[in-house]
């Protein structure tokens, strides 16, 4: 089968039928950033519309966050996120473990049950799976944390959204360099340029990153570049243009560690990936184009089409099909309409849009012949088609009344073709999921600093092709027997507003039917099958306060209560076991400090969390910790030049504990330990043609 990639022609009559389900956004074109709402879910992008939405929001500032941060994972930031874990497993061969409300804590590689979308453009794949590393974390002005049944009107993800927007070039021409380092030879350098250049704003930077890593066998070496081009066209159409690449051309993978290797030596390496040489390469170029248009009439369209490329070489620890090699074409589309009239005799916003999304990889598997390519045991095509519509719509009820009520259609096709027929047998195969989902919130802003919303919606979450790709028994060849999960949430929340506080409290409770999780590990390999039910319920809250003196205080609370309701799975039944991957009990807090008219910023932070669970039968768990961390950054500015030293204490308390755990994992290797104590300092240098 070709792996070509496919046309996006249509027909005269799907032409026509596009044009009138178009989704839109508004835009203030100098200031606001892209807006999409088909990647974008309403109140998100405008914090004017945040009191108005019923759904749990969190907005990070992204320039200020990482002025004392590395800048290279999502997790630096994220940690701060009620609802929401983010670990760096310090081993970039598998990238970070990013959960939302316990969805997504079963991945062992990218991130599922969580959208992921920067600039209007998805970074999670048409199957499901998203990368982090993509996020161009060096021009963020801000990241956006969804949750709630609302999200699910977005596509193939129940635990929420994650988005950022590139920070438009300042109007001052602007270039500005840094460089941090750290332990065990970790340095980042990274230069970046902005301004305005007539009607073009040029937003763009490029990385790198290199470490041996904390653990023995996990040197990395990752190379990063991003582009932004904004163009206005006139005062009601923009064009963007984004531009991302990721050249990541070794990680070693040190694998987990079981309790005995930890307890004996947190920084040693399982001895099969020193065996099988365990490692990975990994190359992505993806191009993205957003037009927004207003008509006369008040009416705005959308148009949004991406597309790009992702090669991965990887050396797994053992030898039959231990060396995998994906070649993936993926791109899509989305065009949308956006209207603000009235009906029966009430203001109302319609929303509504089609989205095709494909991904296509050739996957070949090879043996591992102790780190060397082997002989070819599989060759094959896999590819996913998505296509989906939707109708959103918002109602003004009373001055204080908002309803927000959706639904959205999917239609998933599967399919593999098997181009390896020498060993005797076709393991070709297909399916098709088809899902439709309602979800509906209702606002009621009560003062005008406090606001009560509840919401409900269904959402689904479909296995990735890597899920695909094995059957129960370790075999090769395509796994039709997964069905996509299917999630029914309620939420009930509260948000207040004022000029000094902000607070923001949820009460959650979801029910998943046909959860996938990891089934078997088969010859140290992964495989996936559906568990029965599950249910998730619980609280986040999150304060800020601004003090005295300059001082503000932030705490960030969850009480996630997941469970199995139903599960027989191969080592028995989990009937009321906790869901691996898991805590019930999830704080950060910080204590920052920035002097009026002085340009310096010091905080001290608090991070933990309780017991966590190894496995599906709970038997095998990591203890829960909190440790300390320290920040300092000061600013000067000297002429057209400004410089920005920084330092950063993690771990203060030299805690020794577990960072992430790989869920369900082979040979009882569940553990990845985190750094003890360590550092980072770095300095940043800017210069503005005034």
């Amino acid at each position: 089968m070709s792996s070509q990639f496919p046309c996006f022609a249509l027909k005269p009559v799907q032409v026509l039928a596009v044009a009138v389900s178009l989704l839109g956004s508004g835009m203030a074109w100098a200031q606001e950033p892209l807006n999409l709402p088909a990647q974008v879910i309403l109140g998100g992008g405008q914090d004017t519309t945040d009191q108005t939405m019923p759904l749990a929001r969190h907005t990070l500032q992204m320039q200020d966050e990482q002025a004392t941060q590395l800048g290279a994972n999502l997790s630096e930031s994220l940690q701060r996120v009620p609802g929401l874990s983010a670990f760096n497993r310090e081993n970039y061969a598998q990238d970070l473990q990013i959960s939302s409300r316990g969805f997504g804590a079963r991945s062992q590689f990218g991130v599922r049950g969580v959208r992921l979308v920067q600039d209007g453009i998805p970074l999670t794949m048409p199957d499901g799976q998203g990368q982090p590393a993509l996020f161009d974390l060096d021009g963020l002005q801000r990241l956006e944390v969804l949750r709630g049944p609302l999200t699910t009107l977005y596509g193939n993800a129940s635990g929420g959204i994650i988005q950022g927007y590139t920070a438009d070039g300042p109007q001052t021409p602007t270039l500005d360099a840094r460089v941090a380092g750290g332990p065990d030879s970790l340095l980042r350098s990274r230069i970046r340029y902005g301004g305005q250049h007539g009607d073009l704003n040029i937003s763009g930077n490029a990385s790198r990153l290199s470490t041996n890593g904390y653990r023995d066998h996990s040197k990395t070496h990752r190379n990063v570049a991003n582009l932004r081009l904004g163009w206005d066209i006139n005062e009601l159409s923009r064009l963007t243009l984004v531009f991302n690449s990721l050249d990541q051309p070794l990680s070693q993978d040190p694998l987990g560690l079981t309790a005995d290797q930890v307890r004996e030596d947190r920084r040693q390496v399982a001895a099969v990936a020193e065996t099988f040489n365990t490692r990975k390469s990994v190359r992505h170029q993806q191009v993205g184009i957003n037009y927004q248009q207003q008509l006369h009439n008040d009416d705005e369209i959308t148009v949004m089409l991406y597309g790009g490329n992702r090669e991965m070489l990887q050396y797994l620890a053992f030898k039959n099909n231990g060396v995998v090699q994906l070649d993936r074409r993926f791109g899509g589309g989305e065009l949308g309409w956006k209207r603000q009239t009235e009906l029966f005799g009430l203001p109302v916003e319609l929303a509504s849009g089609i989205t095709y999304n494909y991904q296509g990889e050739q996957r070949k598997g090879k043996d591992n012949e102790m780190g060397v390519k082997g002989q070819l045991k599989r060759k094959e095509y896999n590819r996913t088609v998505s296509r989906e519509a939707y109708l959103i719509s918002t109602w003004e009820l009373a001055p204080r009344w908002q309803l927000v009520a959706g639904i959205r259609h999917n239609r998933f096709k599967f399919d593999s073709h098997d181009d390896f027929l020498a060993d005797g047998k076709d393991d070709s195969g297909s399916t098709k999921f088809n899902k439709t989902n309602p979800a509906a919130g209702l606002n009621w802003q009560w003062t005008d600093q406090l606001s009560l919303y509840v919401a409900a919606g269904q959402g689904f979450e479909t296995p990735t092709l890597q899920e695909v790709a094995y059957r129960p028994d370790g075999q090769t060849g395509f796994n039709s027997s997964i069905k996509p999960s299917v999630s029914r949430n309620g939420e009930l929340g509260a948000k207040w507003r004022s000029d000094s506080t902000r607070i923001d409290v949820a009460l959650f409770h979801t029910r998943v039917k046909d959860e996938i999780v990891t089934f078997a590990n088969v010859n140290g390999r992964a495989t996936y099958a559906n568990a029965a039910r599950s249910t998730r319920k619980g609280l986040e809250f999150s304060i800020e306060q601004k003090l005295a003196y300059g001082l503000t205080g932030y705490l960030a609370y969850t009480l996630l209560d997941a469970k199995y309701d139903s599960y027989n799975g191969q080592s028995g039944k989990h009937n009321g076991k906790t869901l691996p991957g898991v805590a019930r009990h999830t704080y950060y807090s910080e204590l920052a400090w920035q002097p009026p008219q002085l340009p310096l910023e010091t905080a001290i932070e608090l991070q933990g969390m309780s017991k966590r669970y190894a496995t599906d039968s709970n038997q095998h768990s990591t203890s829960g910790y909190h440790v300390f961390n320290w920040r300092a950054s000061y600013r000067h500015a000297v002429g057209g030049f400004s410089f920005e030293p920084f330092v950063r204490v993690n771990n203060l308390n030299n805690k020794a504990y577990i960072g992430s755990l790989i869920v369900n994992g082979s040979g009882d290797r569940y553990y990845e330990p985190a750094p003890r104590r360590n550092w980072l300092a770095g300095v940043g240098v800017e210069y503005r043609w005034d």
